[in-house]
């Protein structure tokens, strides 16, 4: 299948997005960054007296006119940079309880269009080649030893990411992974897009 998106893009002329190290191509309004003032019918209190909370927004759109999208893909928050993980940097995905939208477009980052590895970004299959672990849906009791566990076979430096809002604030349906406190990165969207996923990954390594 690789081999055919290969093939057709020497044909077409169909490029890899070069984006986050150019203005991207086609990025979507939903979700990305909100721009407005007042308040707003929130279900999950992401405005309050005036202020949008992109950590709580899970883009419903019923906020539509008083708030508008500007297409700004970089919402995320970096608390903390590896400049260690310049060189790399490998994930270990974790769905906690998900609708399986924040899977996608993980997963998304690395098909041929973004193709994240060509910003040296990979998947692995075990938290013990892991330098981040990617925590995606709510809190369930029944994901958080093996959330735990997943954690500690992790070796140092290791980098916490929250993707998605339900990881970061419950969402509309729970309450969050694990404490916010806890997160290195916190991705915002209902599902994250790619462009933001992929800006997010490639800022928290540093210089």
């Amino acid at each position: 299948m690789s081999n055919l998106w290969f093939f057709n893009g020497l044909r077409k002329g169909v490029r890899t997005e070069r984006f986050p190290k150019a203005p991207a191509e086609a990025p979507p309004q939903w979700p990305s960054r909100l721009s407005g003032s007042g308040d707003a019918v929130c279900p999950v209190g992401a405005i309050e007296n005036g202020v949008w909370d992109m950590d709580k927004c899970i883009f419903c759109r019923r906020c539509l006119t008083t708030y508008e999208p500007t297409g700004e893909q970089d919402i995320f928050t970096i608390d903390s940079r590896v400049s260690l993980f310049h060189r790399s940097l490998y994930l270990y995905p974790l769905d906690s309880g998900s609708c399986g939208g924040c899977n996608i477009e993980l997963l998304n980052i690395f098909t041929p269009y973004y193709d994240a590895n060509r910003l040296r970004i990979f998947i692995t299959n075990t938290p013990r080649h892991a330098d981040a672990i990617v925590i995606m849906g709510v809190y369930t009791k029944g994901m958080e030893e093996p959330l735990r566990l997943a954690y500690e076979a992790m070796a140092e430096p290791k980098l916490v990411i929250a993707l998605g809002a339900c990881a970061i604030s419950g969402g509309i349906v729970g309450k969050p992974a694990i404490d916010a406190e806890k997160y290195n990165v916190k991705i915002a969207g209902c599902p994250p897009s790619p462009y933001t996923i992929l800006q997010a990954l490639d800022s928290v390594r540093g210089d």
